[in-house]
């Protein structure tokens, strides 16, 4: 919907010949409603931290590679919470009409099936509704690149 200056009515009003009382009136009125919009303020944006959720069933971590899911939580919150957000977001889920048709069971499930609001609602959002590869790496970067050794192997011999 066009938004149109409270001045441009009011010179519609008077050219139209309105009663310069009803004239006051809804200029006044037009006032305050603009003034209410101006004092509402959008809150601002959460910080949010990247997590990493691994699924590991059987606890083999870190021996083998593994899948996860990226999600999002508030800057100021504990990593520690994220899995409870996600239980949190899947109970509510499952209590829903489509929920109770069709619940979720498994962190995967969850991740991949329940909608962004349940999830919205828990502070918790996800990045990556399917699986990504979690792959492990030493962390050091070879020196040599044609032979693939680290500085740190010429020790060795």
């Amino acid at each position: 919907m066009p938004k149109i200056e409270i001045n441009q009515v009011a010179e519609i009003l008077k050219r139209n010949k309105a009663d310069s009382s009803l004239l006051r009136a809804v200029v006044e009125e037009m006032n305050l409603l603009a003034r209410a919009e101006a004092d509402e303020e959008k809150p601002p944006a959460v910080k949010k931290q990247h997590v990493i959720v691994i699924s590991d069933p059987d606890g083999r971590f870190p021996n083998e590679d593994f899948a996860g899911w990226v999600v999002q939580i508030p800057d100021n919150e504990s990593p520690v919470t994220t899995m409870e957000r996600i239980f949190r977001a899947s109970y509510e889920f499952n209590a829903s009409k489509k929920g109770r048709l069709l619940p979720v069971k498994t962190v995967g499930e969850a991740i991949e099936n329940v909608p962004a609001k349940h999830f919205k609602e828990a502070e918790v959002w996800v990045k990556t509704k399917n699986p990504v590869l979690v792959l492990k790496s030493d962390n050091i970067i070879p020196k040599d690149k044609s032979s693939g050794r680290r500085d740190d192997d010429e020790d060795d011999e």
